[in-house]
């Protein structure tokens, strides 16, 4: 089978890496995301959907795509109220979010919220996770890698490339070289594509680990397909299917190129300075003065506690770490039937 057919069985089927009934986002599970590490990464990202509701107006809502433990929208609407709604493939995630939404407002898909119209989507973290293509560059020719059965295991074998593939590549890759490993991330435009189509008014925010098409080129040699088991590399994608997060870094240029297609103000950030524009390091250098205050008065437990909200800062901004993620924000200024006219 395709590997991308592979890769959702492995994720998303019933008995699947996130389709089982264990929570993953948490520090019990398999990896923590930015909201995990602090509550201020969903306060400060309050204050773009906060700016976004100024600029359209009412009515709106806000939609946390890949929702996991829900640990970014309960910190969001701590910082900002407003009516929110959640989407997870995960039945333990779901669960979990429910603590604190209506089960009428969390869903499956984007599409279960007809309402939901008008305002922000989030998808934090969910853009890698979605099934994806893998190909070689070999003597000049792309070829996949499918998925067959040798013995008791799962193995790569070779298969010529299906032409939207090649497409894909030959748009997105076409300077790799011979040897070279490439995730064709065709599914992540097409989610895109459908968020866009779904949202009259508002922007979306795609927050994940990856760069541009010319930005990956180092990283090509190898590929980015990996693996994640309790925070750390797991093994090979095809030697525990269910048992493992299935990853690889995202291509943002090809998601750019379905914001721009669709007529929408696109831009493309790394995480630090998407923050710093929305004041996180205003807030940071606050934190940096009362801890100096605590130590000076000789509150000791005040300190810790301030040192504590120092750190998940300083490591949401560090730029070897979750710093370097990227944010690509497409926001869309009217409603589709307005945006097709004008495109045309």
């Amino acid at each position: 089978m395709p590997f991308e057919e592979f890769m959702r069985l492995a994720l998303y089927h019933a008995e699947g890496f996130f389709g089982g009934g264990r929570l993953r986002s948490e520090q019990a599970g398999d990896f923590l995301t930015s909201p995990e590490v602090s509550p201020l990464f969903g306060a400060t990202l309050a204050q773009y959907v906060a700016a976004e509701h100024r600029r359209i107006g009412d009515p709106f809502a806000f939609c946390d795509v890949g929702a996991g433990s829900g640990s970014l929208l309960r910190s969001l609407l701590d910082s900002y109220p407003v009516d929110a709604y959640a989407v997870d493939a995960s039945p333990a995630a779901r669960e979990a979010i429910a603590s604190f939404l209506p089960s009428g407002r969390i869903g499956k898909s984007l599409d279960d919220f007809s309402a939901a119209r008008r305002g922000v989507v989030l998808a934090n973290e969910l853009i890698d996770n979605l099934p994806m293509a893998v190909a070689q560059r070999v003597d000049g020719t792309w070829r996949e890698r499918w998925v067959d059965i040798d013995g008791d295991g799962f193995v790569f074998v070779d298969r010529a490339a299906r032409p939207e593939v090649r497409a894909w590549l030959d748009e997105h890759a076409s300077d790799v070289q011979d040897g070279g490993w490439v995730e064709a991330q065709i599914e992540a435009g097409a989610w895109l594509r459908r968020a866009i189509d779904h949202l009259e008014a508002g922007s979306i925010v795609i927050i994940d680990y990856g760069d541009t098409s010319e930005g990956l080129l180092p990283r090509r040699a190898d590929g980015t397909l990996r693996t994640y088991r309790a925070h750390h590399l797991g093994p090979h994608p095809l030697d525990e299917p269910g048992e493992t997060d299935i990853t690889a870094d995202v291509n943002f240029t090809a998601l750019k190129k379905v914001g721009v297609q669709a007529g929408a103000e696109v831009r493309l950030l790394r995480q630090d300075d998407f923050l710093t524009e929305l004041g996180m390091r205003d807030h940071l250098s606050q934190l940096r003065h009362s801890e100096l205050g605590a130590t000076r008065a000789g509150d000791e437990m005040e300190r810790i506690r301030i040192r504590s909200l120092k750190t998940e800062v300083e490591t949401l901004l560090h730029p070897r770490g979750l710093g370097d993620f990227r944010v690509l924000t497409i926001r869309i200024q009217g409603t589709n039937a307005q945006r097709l006219t004008s495109n045309r």
